[in-house]
């Protein structure tokens, strides 16, 4: 393995602050106990992990599903099979369904585009049976698709059975997939994510706000969903934005709708209070230039297939050390997006985080010539310097 250190590309940053500021260790107090059966807290660009109880439990996730539901149709729309301009037809079953509603009627049609903010804004369980039925023919074949999209994601203890989170055995999600799906959720449909934060929606001359109270409470809070049965209890995914740091939060199981906002609140607060995330670089990026041996070209542009985050501690910026390990010597032909090596980024001496380096570009063999002599040059060039080494 060849290493190489990465601290220049960080270094107008990374000296800023004296050395005795760069090595004291900030205090952080622990997360805050909360009144939930779980609960996660992450960052939404990095990943990192920055409280949690719970959080593998599996739990009722009552409408929570719903976030799945209104991504199921963000994803249907953005590969063109449904259009939010589609007038959908309202079934009996969808029409009598209990619980929170839209109050669309049996027999009529209604704009996927208001039905998805039935199901967002108003957590409409009539909303949501239309839908499903609408995308999948059923709702049984719509929660097949939940569960496939589940796995996708990356959702480990999650099963859908229907698209509402009306309780039934074998409903089941926890604090921490719930917390991928919110992420998901604001990351890979930016337009349809805008309508988490409307607060008031109005359908049949019936006006109903937003269930989360965050909302109204907390400027920086953009979604997500809430969720309450007498088996769940009352849940809240939030999620906020502060100095371009997204943080998503889980509530699942308190006893009371100001509970959950209250719970969220304090997990929200905590993380942005006493962290903070960096974009340390970015996607295609060069990085590092890579000799290349036997090419059309000498030089190689090496750097990452995505944006490299971290989430510390506030205060340890300084202390972070990046540095670069290349898999072994490079020979042609190479391909844009090749794993090369890796970057890894240390912190007082532990993993914060490590991305495979790439190549950014395509570089073909080169003639029979060219390639005879690199080989001549990289002989001489590692005998001399084993001579030396030695």
């Amino acid at each position: 393995m060849i290493k190489f250190s990465l601290l220049k590309p960080l270094s107008c940053l990374l000296f800023i602050l004296s050395a005795a500021v760069a090595n004291a260790a900030p205090l952080i107090p622990a997360a805050p106990k909360l009144a939930a059966s779980a609960f996660h807290l992450i960052d939404a660009h990095s990943g990192k992990v920055i409280a949690s109880k719970n959080a593998d439990q599996r739990l009722p996730p009552a409408s929570l599903t719903k976030m799945m539901t209104s991504y199921i149709v963000a994803y249907e729309v953005s590969k063109g099979r449904v259009s939010l301009d589609d007038m959908v037809p309202i079934s009996i079953a969808a029409w009598k369904k209990g619980g929170s509603k839209m109050y669309v009627r049996e027999g009529t049609r209604v704009k996927l585009r208001d039905l998805l903010k039935g199901i967002v804004i108003q957590s409409g369980n009539d909303a949501s049976i239309a839908v499903a039925e609408y995308i999948a023919g059923s709702e049984d074949g719509f929660a097949e698709l939940m569960n496939h999209q589940a796995k996708l994601l990356g959702m480990k203890n999650t099963q859908y059975m229907n698209a509402t989170g009306w309780p039934v055995e074998g409903h089941y999600s926890t604090a921490e997939d719930l917390a991928i799906l919110g992420v998901a959720v604001a990351r890979d449909f930016p337009e349809h994510y805008k309508i988490y934060s409307e607060k008031y929606f109005t359908y049949n001359n019936i006006r109903q706000p937003n269930r989360n109270k965050l909302l109204w409470r907390d400027n920086s809070v953009d979604g997500l969903k809430t969720g309450h049965t007498e088996e769940a209890g009352y849940c809240l995914v939030a999620s906020a934005v502060r100095k371009n740091m997204r943080l998503v939060s889980v509530v699942m199981g308190t006893k009371s709708e100001k509970s959950r906002s209250q719970e969220s609140q304090k997990l929200l607060n905590y993380g942005f209070r006493f962290y903070q995330t960096h974009r340390l670089y970015q996607q295609a990026e060069k990085i590092h230039d890579g000799r290349v041996w036997g090419g059309k070209q000498d030089q190689l542009q090496l750097g990452l297939s995505e944006d490299l985050y971290v989430t510390i501690a506030r205060g340890e910026y300084a202390n972070l050390k990046p540095s670069l390990e290349l898999n072994g010597v490079i020979n042609a032909p190479v391909t844009t997006g090749q794993a090369l090596g890796l970057v890894r980024v240390m912190l007082d001496g532990k993993l914060v985080s490590e991305r495979p380096l790439v190549s950014l570009m395509d570089i073909e063999q080169g003639s029979i010539i060219k390639r005879i002599g690199d080989s001549a040059e990289r002989f001489f060039s590692e005998t001399f310097e084993s001579i030396f080494a030695d």
